[in-house]
């Protein structure tokens, strides 16, 4: 069967550097860093005392007291997204069938903070103090049926929980959903507030974060000879997707056509990638040729780039070996640089800054690129951004389990 066309309709997101999508390509472009003290707990006694957190967040200018109380953290986060994202897209909900709108939002970890508050209740005070909304609060699915109840969607509504690949297989998944005509609409994304002591804690115990506590904004450094760790972040990203004749016939802005995704599993090690970052290229190499493509293509590769170790040299090599000659032609970059990692809200942050980049023909940096890594040796577009032609852009997130998605996004010509 032919596969119907996708588009990229809608957008928003709330991150460490910006409120809103706008607000967050804007900071991408100028190198913000969102990185700083931790100020959501007390992290004297942690490894780690720096995340990025969302700045000067208050929930009770999205929500009324009585919702805030209810809502985990997260919800909070992709509520507020999916809203800009909906309102961006904009769409008449009273004339649209919306048994062929759906929603698909994931987490990595889900209500994470909501555990630890009433796990402390329950250590303290004893199980019938313990909220009866508990469950609902921090299980990883209910911030796409919050989305979901809000507008009244009525397709195709679950989450995907695939550590920090769990949003690029929400948007990927959002993607064949239309294609093969499941849906007209999908609202796809994820979200995450992780920033707590059992996440700073479990992460620091893994090794994974980095100890650059006297310099926050220079701590997530991708690619960088000295990097150390990734910045544990919060956030959440909503992208809305439409089957193209779907978005013309309404005359929809339309920012890009997402037209390929490639799924793989490196079936190798909890937390490090396959050597060679083998999954991470043939996830690379599906994407290209499930958009039609060829690799010489593709002109910008937003990277997972999380600044640990191992991620950053095995990316590195799965694209040399995957592009060969064509991947120092070609820009990469990090966006963690700036909003650090946002675990389950990552790729479609992410998502967000490729459809931008193919939109706009601009390149987001690597910010803190300062000492060459021998092992790394490609154009991680170090500290500034790059006005270039973008034809077709991907977005790599991979995932500790060993998932491996990545994006494909094209400009479009009507």
């Amino acid at each position: 069967m032919n596969k119907r066309r996708v588009v990229v309709t809608g957008l928003g997101a709330i991150s460490p550097i910006g409120h809103t999508a706008g607000e967050t390509w804007a900071n991408m472009l100028k190198g913000v860093s969102g990185t700083g003290p931790i100020t959501i707990f007390d992290s004297s006694a942690f490894t780690t005392k720096i995340a990025a957190e969302v700045k000067n967040f208050d929930p009770l200018k999205y929500f009324d007291t009585k919702d805030a109380r209810k809502l985990d953290r997260y919800t909070q986060f992709a509520m507020i997204a999916a809203d800009e994202a909906m309102a961006d897209a904009g769409l008449n909900l009273e004339e649209e069938d919306r048994n062929r709108i759906g929603v698909l939002i994931g987490s990595g970890i889900g209500g994470m903070l909501s555990f630890e508050a009433e796990h402390t209740k329950l250590i303290q005070r004893g199980p019938r103090r313990v909220s009866p909304f508990f469950i609902p609060q921090m299980i990883a699915d209910i911030a796409a049926g919050h989305v979901s109840m809000k507008y009244q969607l009525k397709g195709p509504n679950y989450a995907t929980v695939s550590a920090c690949a769990t949003s690029g297989h929400s948007l990927g998944l959002g993607l064949r959903t239309i294609q093969y005509g499941d849906a007209d609409i999908m609202v796809c994304g994820g979200a995450e507030a992780s920033v707590s002591p059992m996440g700073v804690a479990g992460f620091n115990a893994a090794k994974a974060l980095t100890t650059r506590n006297d310099d926050p904004e220079h701590a997530s450094r991708p690619f960088d000879k000295d990097r150390d760790g990734f910045v544990i972040a919060e956030g959440g990203g909503i992208v809305v997707l439409e089957e193209l004749e779907h978005a013309l016939k309404r005359g929809a802005t339309i920012y890009g056509e997402f037209a390929g995704m490639g799924f793989t599993a490196d079936a190798y090690h909890i937390t490090q990638p396959a050597p060679g970052g083998e999954g991470a290229m043939r996830a690379m190499r599906i994407a290209v040729e499930d958009a039609g493509a060829t690799l010489d293509d593709v002109d910008y590769i937003n990277a997972h780039g999380t600044s640990t170790y191992f991620n950053d040299k095995n990316e590195t090599e799965a694209i040399r070996t995957l592009f060969g000659d064509h991947a120092y032609k070609l820009n990469v970059s990090s966006t963690k640089s700036m909003t650090g990692h946002m675990l389950g809200a990552a790729g479609a942050i992410e998502m967000i800054a490729a459809v931008m980049s193919v939109k706009e023909d601009k390149i987001p940096p690597t910010i803190n690129y300062q000492t060459p890594d021998p092992e790394c040796d490609l154009n991680y577009t170090p500290n500034e951004m790059v006005e270039k032609e973008v034809r077709l852009a991907i977005s790599n997130s991979f995932g500790f389990g060993g998932h491996n998605t990545c994006l494909c996004v094209r400009k479009f010509v009507g």
